[in-house]
Order: structure tokens, then sequence, then C-alpha cells
């Protein structure tokens, strides 16, 4: 699957479709419910996407802790529609990748 730029994904992405993106993590929130959500960023936009990751997806337990601010990951997911204010999309993650440490 072909790297989608964020800015292109807020712009024109749509409920059920699915992207790998690749970006620098703004900021990350753990839930008590067992997930995670987490803003990206790749320079493309001054906006973010805002990603959840659920405990179950694969490689996450992995790679939780090392997931600061300034990491940079590789995630796939669908896109839905986002229950949040401020952003008609969110991607719900299949796939997670560490590529680098901040």
């Amino acid at each position: 699957m072909k790297r989608t730029k964020i800015a292109q994904v807020l712009s024109l992405g749509q409920p059920d479709e699915s992207h790998q993106i690749c970006g620098w993590v703004r900021t990350r929130r753990d839930s008590k419910q067992g997930f995670s959500f987490i803003e990206l960023n790749d320079g493309s936009s001054m906006q973010g996407l805002q990603v959840v990751v659920d405990a179950d997806v694969p490689g996450f337990e992995e790679v939780h802790k090392l997931i600061t601010t300034g990491a940079s990951l590789r995630l796939v997911g669908k896109l839905q529609e986002s229950p949040g204010k401020g952003q008609r999309v969110e991607m719900l993650a299949t796939e997670i990748e560490l590529l680098g440490t901040a």
C-alpha cells in the first residue's frame, strides 16, 4: 500500500477508505478502556490526523511505551467519521510500526 499524505486524508478522505500514513507523534492520550489516541503529523498540513489504536493491534504492546512526542510511526488503518469536534474523519489503526524514537 502506498503512503498517503495527511493533508490529502484530511481534505479528501472518506469513511471506510484504507490508508497508510507516516509521520511524527504530536500527542498521545491513553484510555482506560485499552486504546490510545495518537495525533500524527507529516508536515503536509498544519493540522494532524487523530489515530485510534486499540491494544489488540499487532505490535502495539511492544512499542506502546516508546511512542512519545516526536516518535516516528507508520500506520495503516481505515477512516471513520469522527465523533469529536474539529475533525471530520479519524483513522482506526490496523497496523503500527515504530520507525524511530524521540
